[in-house]
């Protein structure tokens, strides 16, 4: 193996690894015997993958030229009802903020992404639903 993490429990629902030299902290919720002094599981899975993409598209971009005043992800999600719950579907809304950007770029950099760099998407892709859109100057 490549690379390895080892998850420690604390107490309770809470356990905490060591991730490139930062300390992560999960835990559950109070009503399922956590203290909530940590980011749940699932949850964590949307922030890898909008960190993933969200990496790659600023990267792509810096070698595009393309100057932009702000960037934000958004992903949307359903889940499963039953059993083990899990992300049934995925939609990654890209938001950019910015004076005459130009959409083709943004669009290559978003495709290149989703389609070539992103290890997060690529394996998600494999069990979940997902799709993806991009906003230019949202109001939020």
């Amino acid at each position: 193996m490549e690379k390895s993490l080892t998850l420690n429990w604390l107490n309770g629902m809470a356990f905490e690894s060591e991730i490139n030299g930062h300390k992560i902290t999960i835990d559950a919720d109070e009503s399922v015997g956590g203290n909530n002094i940590g980011p749940r599981p699932k949850p964590l899975m949307l922030l890898s993958l909008a960190g993933c993409t969200g990496m790659d598209v600023v990267s792509i971009l810096k070698k595009m030229r393309v100057e932009l005043d702000n960037f934000a992800i958004e992903i949307e999600s359903e889940m499963s009802d039953e059993h083990p719950k899990h992300y049934t579907k995925l939609n990654v809304i890209y938001k950019f903020w910015g004076k005459d950007l130009p959409m083709e770029k943004l669009e290559k950099a978003v495709s290149l992404s989703d389609e070539r760099y992103c290890g997060v998407s690529v394996v998600y892709k494999k069990a979940i639903e997902m799709s993806y859109e991009i906003r230019l100057n949202p109001e939020k």
